[in-house]
């Protein structure tokens, strides 16, 4: 099935078309789609009533740079963050990431938002595309603190999407604008950057979306397109039965399986549940490379996505544990600007 990217504030005609094609999960919004919280509100019901009332709407609000929404929704600093605080208070770190996440879930599920492609699972060992987005470079580290990401984010009616399986964290190479290639033997994957999904998988993360990574000594295609890292590693070995997602097929990584339609049709036959066309440019023709049939068998897997029963902003307004927690997070940014 297929998340898809919309080109503006406003539906469209087309994408009105889009969304009821058969296959079609629902939308990831970006910046370029939000203007304020009421705009952004009025652009979900419409794509509801486009598509149904079960599309799925989702978007990366991680916080630090990755965070789509800003004007009216708090602002979150990196993950990175919490992580220099685990260095001198680990309880409060962890506690610190219980909180960040439910106020990114419960804010996103008072907008209509099902998810946030949340948390980052990778290690902070240098990527070009991860940088501060990761919580620690120690394996023990991340992955207590992805775990209590999970929590936060169940709390706040949200399900989790672990990134980006099997990690980009030790890959110095961004994959938005270049091949990426991880030469290190399974070995030593498994017993660093794999962990931090391990954990957070104990925790009943839902989904993992998969790096555009190459790692040879494993497998010469994509993680992505790696039935190897899919069904053997993720499915067979780790034991995960819940979604599995791609990244964005217009990275400049995902071209080794060729163009838009072989690249929806690769992530497919590797075991990917959903594949996630983010520029209005490649849709139609990703909608039109979508085997017959196929929504038939995915709707019920992609639906523990939707989000659960969440507050209303009026509600969270007047929540004193929200102000609490807002106070802890915010200052975060504080002491850094001031370290």
């Amino acid at each position: 099935m297929l998340l898809i990217g919309l080109a503006g504030l406003e539906l469209a005609e087309h994408e009105r078309a889009w969304l009821r094609a058969p296959g079609v999960a629902g939308a990831i919004l970006f910046a370029r789609n939000f203007a304020d919280r009421a705009q952004l509100m009025a652009l979900v019901d419409a794509i509801r009533d486009a598509g149904g009332e079960d599309m799925l709407v989702a978007v990366d609000q991680e916080g630090g740079p990755v965070q789509r929404f800003r004007e009216g929704f708090t602002r979150l600093p990196a993950l990175a963050a919490i992580g220099a605080v685990y260095e001198r208070d680990a309880e409060n770190a962890i506690r610190l990431a219980e909180e960040h996440a439910w106020i990114m879930a419960s804010e996103l599920r008072a907008s209509g938002i099902d998810f946030s492609f949340a948390p980052v699972a990778d290690l902070a060992r240098g990527s070009a595309a991860i940088g501060p987005r990761a919580f620690h470079a120690d394996p023990a580290i991340a992955g207590e603190l992805v775990q209590a990401y999970v929590r936060g984010m169940h709390l706040g009616g949200m399900a989790a999407v672990l990134k980006h399986f099997p990690g980009h964290g030790s890959v110095a190479a961004d994959t938005h604008t270049s091949q990426a290639i991880d030469p290190r033997p399974l070995a030593v994957i498994r017993e660093a950057d794999l962990r931090p999904f391990a954990e957070a998988l104990a925790a009943h993360a839902e989904a993992v979306m998969m790096a555009h990574v190459v790692y040879p000594a494993v497998d010469a295609r994509p993680a992505g397109y790696s039935r190897v890292w899919i069904e053997d590693i993720l499915r067979g070995e780790l034991g995960f039965r819940g979604v599995v997602v791609s990244d964005d097929i217009s990275m400049a990584a995902a071209g080794s399986a060729g163009g838009v339609a072989a690249r929806v049709q690769a992530h497919l036959a590797a075991g990917c549940d959903l594949v996630l066309a983010c520029f209005p440019e490649v849709v139609a023709e990703a909608i039109a490379a979508l085997p017959p049939g196929l929504e038939a068998g995915g709707a019920d897997r992609v639906a523990a996505l939707r989000g659960a029963i969440g507050s209303t902003w009026e509600g969270l307004e007047d929540n004193p544990q929200r102000d609490r927690f807002i106070a802890r997070i915010t200052a975060l940014d504080a002491i850094k600007d001031q370290a």
